[in-house]
């Protein structure tokens, strides 16, 4: 299963990322993870590994994308498998691999369209085996629909904050999702019981949520202090067995 996890800015797409990540990990899973946030630089961390070198440079940077493009070449010509991926653009610990599409490193250096690009071609062709799962961490907003890249995945996961932006958001996501064909799951995230069952009331789609964490201090202080992400809960696990279904 392909996986993407969007949602507003500071919702917590990469610590859900890593969290489920590591229980995939522990449940005998080979985990790729894909960071595709340009402008988000704590991902590796909580999940324990450097961050690898811009995946985008494999293809001869943004500027070679967009060559590739313009010659009518595809970005990629063969279908992938994780162990396919050159070590030099991938970190690994256990049984985890993270890829890092690109960054934005200095001002003036232009858009992110060709990581788009490589996003959406690299994720499509990629072929997972049994016991094999792609989590992909977007970025902020909902570009990414633009782009295309959500098409390459198999299910599409919101991860909610409270605040009323997430909430405006949730109702754009849920119908491109559906507008492509693709599940859409719903994890409200730093809540406490009084805002989760607020949250609950106001989605029209219950049967979309899928998990609920609330504001757990190992999380954040793993965040604040750019360490391993810590979670003890059961609710990952009780996410997973909800995706499965």
């Amino acid at each position: 299963m392909k996986i993407m996890v969007c949602g507003k800015g500071g919702c917590g797409k990469s610590s859900i990322s890593s969290l489920l990540a590591n229980e995939y990990e522990k449940m005998g899973y080979k985990v790729l993870v894909v960071d595709y946030d340009e402008s988000n630089f704590g991902l590796h961390r909580q999940l324990g590994v450097d961050l690898p070198k811009d995946f985008t440079l494999y293809f001869g940077s943004k500027k070679g994308i967009y060559k590739n493009l313009d010659a009518g070449e595809a970005a990629f010509d063969k279908k992938w498998s994780i162990d396919d991926i050159p070590s030099d653009f991938c970190s690994q610990k256990a049984n985890i691999k993270l890829v890092a599409i690109g960054k934005i490193h200095v001002a003036n250096e232009g858009c992110a369209c060709a990581m788009g690009t490589v996003a959406k071609e690299f994720i499509k062709n990629i072929e997972l085996k049994d016991k094999e799962i792609l989590i992909c961490d977007s970025e902020a907003g909902i570009e990414h629909f633009g782009r295309g890249v959500d098409s390459a995945v198999d299910t599409i996961l919101m991860i909610f904050d409270p605040s009323f932006e997430s909430l405006e958001l949730s109702s754009k996501i849920y119908k491109m999702s559906k507008d492509i064909n693709k599940n859409i799951h719903f994890i409200i995230n730093k809540a406490d019981e009084q805002q989760y069952e607020i949250i609950k009331e106001k989605i029209t789609d219950k049967s979309a949520i899928v998990g609920y964490i609330n504001n757990n201090k190992d999380i954040l202080m793993s965040g604040l202090q750019g360490e391993p992400i810590k979670y003890s809960g059961n609710e990952i696990k009780n996410i997973i067995n909800k995706l499965s279904k």
